[in-house]
């Protein structure tokens, strides 16, 4: 296999698919590439090459499939079924800028055509095929939308294929990108390499408020960092003793309050009312101590 037989190549709104690369000509990170797409194609720009992107098609991406039900049984990796055709040439990409100049105007007009059918879904964008034999449309609705009559009449307008895809509100947000309540880029449209489901466990879990003004992201969902901080959270509580548990330290019984994974803190209360804030090591010796005598 060579370095670069497998390409993560990246296009509009952070979408990202899998190509092969049948040159012996080297590709780098960034480089414009046209590559096959349904019925046409496409241009996009190269974010990882070789062993990252094998590992990362691997794991899980469409348009990608087993060479033969040998290479099945033996578990080979997969393999993209599509290619990158060439680099792309300055005059490629001067086109490509040139369409998506244009895509706001087409989300206005597809918006215009959407309440004129009065129907009930969100457009958040459009995007446009390199070679413009495919215009995609992405929409958020709260049930299920026939529309049918409105693909019908998007075809006559722009004199293309037509493709609605519905998205979520967390893939909404990835395509559109936006800075977070951290103050940074969002992480689905960033280095988050999938979206996952994020349930309230997790910020019980952690401690946090569940008011969801303070839990939740620009998508209105709840903080995808809540997942992926989950595990630090969980391993890291694992050295504390439980809140509420009683201990018996150098000055007697005392009821574990609250515990501090950054800091390294327990908050004890005695029988008697007093508080006071110790270290978990230190803790840790009161405890032993006290247990041994």
């Amino acid at each position: 296999m060579k370095l670069t037989s497998v390409v993560e190549v990246r296009f509009k709104g952070n979408r990202k698919e899998y190509f092969t690369w049948p040159s012996d000509e080297p590709l780098v990170l960034h480089d414009p590439v046209i590559v096959e797409a349904e019925r046409g194609q496409d241009l996009g720009r190269v974010s990882a090459l070789g062993a990252i992107a094998a590992r990362k098609c691997g794991a899980g991406c469409q348009g990608c499939s087993l060479s033969s039900a040998a290479s099945a049984a033996s578990a080979a990796p997969a393999a993209p079924e599509r290619r990158i055709l060439r680099r792309a040439t300055g005059a490629d990409t001067r086109t490509a800028d040139q369409l998506q100049s244009e895509e706001d105007q087409v989300r206005r007009t597809v918006l215009d055509q959407v309440r004129r059918h009065a129907l009930p879904m969100k457009v958040s964008d459009a995007e446009w095929q390199w070679d413009r034999k495919k215009l995609t449309v992405y929409f958020t609705a709260e049930q299920r939308v026939d529309f049918r009559a409105l693909v019908r009449d998007l075809a006559s307008l722009f004199h293309t294929r037509i493709e609605l895809r519905q998205i979520g509100a967390r893939d909404e947000a990835k395509r559109l990108d936006g800075v977070g309540r951290c103050g940074r880029q969002y992480c689905c449209s960033s280095w988050l390499p999938e979206l996952r489901p994020v349930s309230l466990s997790l910020a019980k879990d952690q401690h946090l408020s569940l008011n969801p003004s303070q839990i939740s992201g620009g998508c209105g969902r709840l903080l995808c960092c809540l997942r992926y901080e989950h595990d630090f959270y969980v391993e890291t509580r694992k050295r504390f003793p439980k809140e509420g548990k009683l201990l018996r330290t150098r000055v007697g019984s005392e009821k574990v309050l609250a515990v501090d994974i950054f800091r390294e803190t327990v908050t004890l209360r005695a029988e008697a009312g007093d508080t006071r804030v110790v270290a978990l090591e230190q803790l840790k010796e009161e405890v032993e101590r006290s247990s041994s005598t």
